[in-house]
């Protein structure tokens, strides 16, 4: 017999990593407040719950993908206070992108219910999501994730164990903080060849072959026309937006601020990617930072 899965979130990540449990063989049930991605949803072979207590019954495991600590927690704890209608034999994964503190919170409470809970914030982008080759970030009790692999190996090719709660958003926290430096890095180079005449496609091969090799260059090279089936070649349309990655940028500082820990060129990107949100490019794909640098 098939498992059940209740998915909450299903926009640009949640969506086709519930679509992928669905081609996987589980009955996914899903809930979302926006209409529109739960009619997306229900087209991708995703059962429509009316409500989130409607979406946990009888669920083996609820898995979430929401777009930061206040919806989590108000999910979970304050509001819908949906730990008090899941069963004691279900398995709760947060896949959300959230502070520590807010994870650790949701596996406390999810404890003093009898419940289990793990936290599993995700790498590898929307691209990722559909191809189901996310990295899982995981953190929490060991046997949980161990028992949470059955279904995130579907909607991923790496699963890691972090450590106890909070381990997962910590490295996630790390992770993200790379990413937005080497982007930024990886525009500047670009446009820098470009400016003194190189093609930014040669520039490209060049560098992936050279030390300046990296994810941003290889798999989401932010100059436009350089690699298809990448935002940068859809007008920085779709993918990681820009307010998201200030979100994680800002949760890296403040546990900077908390560990008494200092990351110069973090800083720095939190301020180039806020100064770029605020003039109107929230909504782009992280890799249009290479129009803050372009002339």
């Amino acid at each position: 017999m098939s498992k059940t899965v209740a998915f909450f979130g299903l926009g640009h990540m949640g969506g086709p990593m519930a679509a992928n449990l669905v081609k996987a063989g589980f009955k996914v049930k899903g809930f979302d407040p926006v209409a529109a991605l739960q009619d997306i949803a229900t087209s991708r072979g995703i059962g429509k719950a009316s409500s989130p207590v409607e979406a946990v019954a009888g669920a083996d495991y609820v898995l979430s993908m929401l777009p930061n600590g206040e919806d989590v927690e108000a999910l979970y704890i304050d509001r819908e206070k949906l730990l008090d209608h899941i069963a004691d034999t279900t398995l709760v994964i947060d896949c959300s992108t959230v502070a520590a503190s807010s994870s650790r919170r949701l596996i406390t409470e999810a404890q003093l219910r009898g419940l289990n809970a793990i936290e599993a914030p995700v790498s590898g982008g929307v691209a990722g999501a559909a191809a189901g080759t996310l990295s899982f970030m995981c953190g929490g009790d060991a046997a949980n994730v161990e028992r949470a692999r059955e279904v995130l190996q579907h909607m991923g090719s790496n699963v890691f164990h972090a450590g106890p709660a909070g381990a997962g958003q910590t490295a996630k926290m790390c992770n993200n903080m790379l990413l937005a430096i080497h982007m930024i890095g990886t525009a500047e180079a670009l446009q820098l060849g470009v400016d003194n005449g190189l093609d930014p496609k040669v520039l490209s091969e060049i560098m992936l072959k050279s030390s300046g090799a990296n994810w941003s260059l290889e798999k989401y090279n932010p100059y436009p026309g350089v690699m298809e089936s990448v935002p940068a070649s859809n007008n920085y349309e779709g993918g990681f937006m820009v307010k998201l990655m200030c979100k994680d940028l800002g949760l890296a500082q403040q546990a900077a601020t908390a560990s008494r820990s200092y990351t110069p060129l973090g800083s720095l990107a939190r301020n180039l990617y806020g100064l770029h949100s605020l003039a109107g490019n929230e909504e782009l794909d992280f890799s249009s930072i290479q129009k803050l640098i372009g002339k």
